[in-house]
């Protein structure tokens, strides 16, 4: 069952974000006002290193006032190669430029309201450059064994989905 996309109208944008009101037609030819949120592709890395620990940034995310363990992000500037922003996102977060990138996931995060895609890279290695020049995203930054991953997850101590996902895929990637 498809639903169609008939129209769309912009309510509210900014650099970041679109919200719209889109005309939705049901399958059974009902409509319905649905709200979304457009977003720009956010690039986030990483760096698993040759002790199995993972570079994590610990945060506090005032919307849902709670501190968790993250990956570094940041959305993608126009025009911008997506694995160079996740370079630069991990770079001005952590004061560690990431070796050569892979990518190891594309994720939708919320799908039902946005068309938001995390892209997510990570290296083997990275070469530490100095004070991050983002300091004040994060109140520290930590090698975290990778092995204590799961058990950080269902603690709920990474609490936003796609960096729990992209941890577990790491987890299993270089610890089986």
């Amino acid at each position: 069952m498809r639903w169609k996309n008939l129209k769309e109208l912009t309510v509210y944008e900014n650099r970041w974000f679109q919200v719209n009101l889109a005309d939705v037609e049901l399958p059974d030819g009902r409509h319905l006002d649905h709200f979304l949120i457009r977003l720009r592709p956010v690039a986030v890395a990483t760096v698993v290193n040759a002790a199995n620990e993972v570079l994590l940034l610990w945060r506090h995310r005032f919307i849902t006032d709670n501190w968790g363990w993250e990956l570094a992000a940041g959305v993608v500037e126009d025009g911008e190669d997506i694995a160079f922003a996740a370079a630069r996102e991990m770079e001005e977060e952590t004061g560690w430029r990431p070796g050569p990138l892979k990518h190891l996931m594309s994720v939708e995060p919320s799908n039902g309201l946005t068309d938001a895609r995390h892209h997510i890279y990570w290296s083997d290695e990275a070469e530490y450059i100095g004070d991050p020049e983002d300091g004040f995203e994060s109140d520290r930054r930590e090698w975290v064994p990778l092995k204590l991953v799961p058990d950080l997850i269902a603690r709920g101590e990474v609490p936003a989905a796609n960096m729990a996902a992209a941890l577990l895929l790491l987890h299993h990637i270089r610890l089986g």
